[in-house]
């Protein structure tokens, strides 16, 4: 076993949005193969109505999956298909773009006005970018947790964990996508696939991750597995945290516990040519995508 070293930690941003939401982006438009078959990853958490309720008027998506978290108030969302719906507290919506669609969400705050939730951008592969757009959504009641002897809690949103697996499935990326709580002080370690792509964000508490490549640090333990190994100090909330190589994450929770997520993905390594939210592998079918939006062709018919 080893673990994975710290690239890089990270505070997310705060960006403007849609028709003026006020978000946290942790990474996105930048480097795609940094975190390659993630693109884009986005907070957005507030307690002011007026910073997120004009939302996400329509918009085109190409290329790419697009997955929408919420914890707290509820997002509405139509698209060009004639789908509609409504996510509320703890639901899931895994939406493959593919060849094309447009569509809108609009966040609601809860009975106090909050709202909370996280979008994550997945890649398509080339064989994959013009497939039928589809839609999973998901309710947070089919949703499994897992509580170990010492409280920690894992929800499995995608992928196989502790012997329970997600209930999104069909993900070029064959990514997984866990919601971790770990008690306060303790320490925990969870496995990651060797050849996956690994972050973890931190949303409450605070926590500090080993890191195997680290010279200097506070000393988690004089002896894990075998091996002398140090962690960062604690971060926080909207802390981004980037792995390198390896199969295990050793996370040590604060004082008032720690609650991120964990999420890995197959790279594709496949060129990527990026516009807005359209990800294509060329400049050409970057051109040709704008080009149909243009005549009204952007949408195709069912195949």
């Amino acid at each position: 076993m080893s673990f994975r070293p710290i690239l890089e930690t990270r505070t997310a941003q705060p960006t403007l949005e849609g028709a003026g939401v006020k978000l946290h982006r942790a990474f996105g438009f930048q480097d795609p193969t940094e975190l390659d078959p993630f693109l884009l990853f986005d907070d957005f958490r507030n307690e002011h109505p007026k910073d997120f309720e004009k939302g996400f008027p329509w918009h085109p998506h190409r290329g790419i999956e697009t997955i929408t978290y919420v914890l707290s108030g509820t997002v509405d969302h139509g698209d060009s298909l004639g789908n509609n719906g409504t996510l509320g507290a703890g639901d899931v919506q895994w939406m493959t773009a593919g060849s094309g669609i447009l569509h809108q969400e609009m966040p609601h705050g809860n009975a106090s006005g909050q709202m909370h939730g996280f979008q994550l951008w997945g890649n398509l592969p080339s064989a994959q970018k013009m497939c039928a757009p589809r839609y999973q959504d998901v309710r947070g009641t089919d949703i499994p947790e897992v509580i170990d002897d010492d409280g920690t809690r894992v929800k499995i949103i995608v992928g196989q964990f502790w012997g329970q697996v997600g209930p999104v499935e069909g993900i070029a990326a064959d990514p997984q996508y866990l919601d971790i709580f770990v008690p306060a002080g303790r320490k925990k370690t969870f496995r990651i696939d060797t050849y996956r792509r690994a972050f973890a964000y931190i949303f409450e508490g605070a926590g500090a991750f080993v890191d195997a490549s680290a010279p200097q640090g506070v000393l988690l333990e004089k002896e894990i597995k075998g091996q002398e190994l140090n962690i960062r100090d604690m971060s926080g909330d909207r802390t981004l945290v980037r792995f390198g190589t390896g199969d295990e994450i050793t996370v040590q929770a604060g004082p008032e516990g720690l609650r991120f997520l964990l999420i890995s993905g197959a790279p594709i390594d496949e060129p990527v040519a990026w516009h807005g939210p359209i990800v294509m592998n060329t400049r050409e079918q970057l051109r040709q995508a704008v080009k149909d939006l243009n005549n009204g062709t952007f949408i195709k018919a069912a195949h």
